[in-house]
């Protein structure tokens, strides 16, 4: 029987259901595959408008990933994968700046260039928070500096003046005094390879909602797991004692609702200007019954 394979991505959940056994326990075959290696960054360092919509019309080589919901939606609706609809999970986000930069409110940062990931969540979500503050002429997106971790890496080197992190990298950053100037969040959504058997896609959830209830219970037990795909460079400065829960995976449908409303968003501020899919809902998932049934 050929393995279920998952990558992981930046949260608490997979490495609690390894040391667990929780996917053991329900019955689920598995292998980590990391498809970022974060560890080492190497391959964080994407390039310019390259992102995590590109990963996924490059093709992963795994069943189950995750990305900002906004992306897996389109990915799917363009056929390089199928959204799982049974759940979605939010995460805390943030712009951040040095502690001795003059920005200090969100208009502060009207025309100044804030690195985030092309087409990932932070893109999207900087400029929902953003919105509220500045004119849409006034908020400035760099691409230019990689994904997560090599956007975090500039940051402390003092190459970029303002970035937006989540997971890990947002603990880290208010762990070494850097200057959270406007909290942001988003959801993410799970995708799923054409290949893999829902049977085991379901078996996955099975084993990460047994982890999200010890993360709610006792979230200081399992803090370390951020080391796991943190830079080797960084792993000695970090104190994950100081660090939060991060990501929280809701076991509640990503109803049609939700998949209309954010590509109207999208479509709206022209972020995929080659179009956002043609597949419909139906069409774009994959549910098991406790998915909202189609109207």
């Amino acid at each position: 029987m050929s393995k279920f394979i998952i990558a992981p991505h930046m949260r608490l959940h997979e490495w609690i259901a390894v040391e667990k056994g929780y996917f053991v326990e329900v019955g689920l075959a598995y292998e980590l595959e990391d498809q970022l290696l974060s560890a080492t960054g190497d391959r964080h360092d994407l390039g310019d408008r390259v992102g995590a919509y590109q990963t996924f019309e490059k093709g992963r080589t795994c069943d189950v990933s995750s990305a900002c919901h906004w992306t897996v939606n389109v990915a799917a609706a363009s056929g390089h994968g199928k959204l799982y609809a049974n759940a979605y999970s939010v995460s805390p986000c943030g712009i951040f700046v040095p502690n001795d930069s003059d920005i200090e409110t969100p208009e502060d940062l009207a025309n100044v260039p804030i690195s985030v990931g092309f087409q990932s969540g932070s893109h999207y979500s900087t400029i929902q928070a953003l919105e509220p503050f500045l004119s849409h002429n006034e908020i400035n997106l760099s691409f230019a500096d990689g994904l997560l971790f090599k956007r975090m890496e500039n940051l402390i080197d003092g190459v970029v003046p303002a970035v937006s992190l989540f997971s890990g990298p947002y603990y880290f950053m208010e762990q070494l005094g850097y200057r959270k100037v406007l909290d942001t969040s988003f959801m993410m959504a799970a995708m799923v390879s054409e290949d893999a058997e829902l049977e085991d896609v379901e078996k996955y959830f099975s084993a990460l909602r047994m982890a999200q209830k010890d993360i709610d219970l006792r979230q200081e037990l399992y803090t370390h797991y951020y080391r796991n795909e943190f830079p080797e460079r960084f792993k000695d400065q970090m104190d994950t004692r100081l660090f939060g829960p991060g990501e929280r995976i809701v076991f509640e449908p990503y109803s049609r609702e939700i998949f209309d409303k954010s590509r109207e968003w999208i479509a709206e501020r022209n972020i995929f200007e080659d179009g956002l899919g043609e597949l419909t809902y139906e069409e774009s998932i994959v549910a098991s019954k406790m998915a909202e049934p189609a109207e």
